[in-house]
């Protein structure tokens, strides 16, 4: 069962899915995967570790995969940019920070340039910078995102390609976990989706093992926007993007005491707490990146599973919606 749009035939692709370049979860066996059920799989650069980028591509065998950075940092990791571009990938995103003179470089060396955006304003940027897909993110996404919602953000950002850059695609990005979002996104004019959160419960992500009994027992309501996680490790988001992920110990432990993470004594004992929670998988006491569609998760499944499930169920909602559309 297909479901044939621009982004499919643009990128030789089965279905119109492309993996959120997730960091430290999004890895080679992930992307690999995703792009073998016929998709558009990322590996995610993340903050900027070449030798983990290496292993990663490695991982994903010969399988037609692509990358994702976070543009600030790798505004201070610039290499980065050269080293995967050598690899000759499917297309790299950008998000979150200044594209312009990164989107040239990867256009230069024939690679497509895909641009995530949250706002109308970041749209508007990115096509000025020669983006060939805009990925309008929503603020129910987990991880970082902006304040715009999904369904307002990507019917505006339709609107506006339509009348400036009709060559341009568009895909949807936040609270996209199951089939009625992806026929969703396509009636909203989009032309694909990027899935993060439902791939976190995948078997072939990174994800900690012990993540996993936490988000399935989770719902939509267990989720909140907070900077506590980046104060934690160190990372400095600018001020427009916050983190959306679990409300768990960790979370409510330094929700409303953000200053105090930033005091050097506590910052230092509280990172090794929670890189150690982190690494041994302790759902409670670290970042659980997570969006608003952790209620629609279930279980923990192959990628191909997912994927096959999420365009069954849309193809099957699209083929009866129009029950809805009476005559006179």
């Amino acid at each position: 069962m297909r479901l044939r749009t621009r982004l499919t035939e643009r990128f030789d692709i089965e279905h119109p899915i492309i993996s959120a370049p997730l960091g430290m979860i999004a890895g080679g066996r992930l992307a690999a995967a995703v792009s073998n059920a016929g998709g558009l799989g990322l590996i995610g650069g993340g903050y900027g570790d070449g030798g983990w980028l290496e292993r990663e591509f490695s991982a994903a065998g010969n399988a037609k995969i692509g990358c994702g950075f976070i543009t600030w940092s790798l505004a201070q990791r610039r290499g980065l940019l050269d080293q995967v571009l050598a690899r000759r990938p499917a297309a790299v995103m950008l998000s979150f920070g200044p594209v312009a003179d990164f989107a040239a470089q990867i256009r230069q060396s024939g690679v497509p340039v895909i641009c995530q955006v949250q706002s109308m304003a970041h749209a508007r940027v990115a096509v000025g910078a020669g983006a060939e897909v805009i990925v309008a993110q929503g603020g129910e996404a987990g991880g970082h995102s902006g304040s715009r919602s999904t369904f307002t953000l990507v019917s505006e950002v339709a609107d506006y390609l339509a009348k400036t850059a009709p060559d341009t695609l568009l895909v949807a990005a936040g609270g996209v976990a199951d089939g009625r979002a992806l026929a969703a996104a396509l009636m909203l004019g989009a032309d694909g989706v990027l899935i993060g959160s439902r791939l976190v419960a995948s078997s072939e992500a990174l994800t900690p093992h012990g993540f996993h009994d936490a988000i399935i027992a989770a719902d939509g309501d267990a989720t909140v926007k907070t900077s506590v996680i980046d104060l934690v490790r160190n990372y400095h988001w600018p001020d427009e993007f916050s983190g959306r992920a679990l409300r768990n110990g960790f979370v409510t432990r330094w929700q409303g005491d953000e200053n105090a993470l930033t005091e050097p004594s506590i910052n230092a004992s509280e990172n090794q707490r929670y890189w150690e929670a982190f690494t041994s998988g302790d759902a409670d006491n670290a970042g659980v990146f997570m969006g608003e569609a952790v209620g629609l998760i279930h279980d923990v499944r192959p990628a191909a599973d997912i994927i096959e499930q999420m365009v069954a169920q849309a193809h099957g909602r699209l083929s009866h919606a129009g029950q809805f559309a009476l005559p006179g």
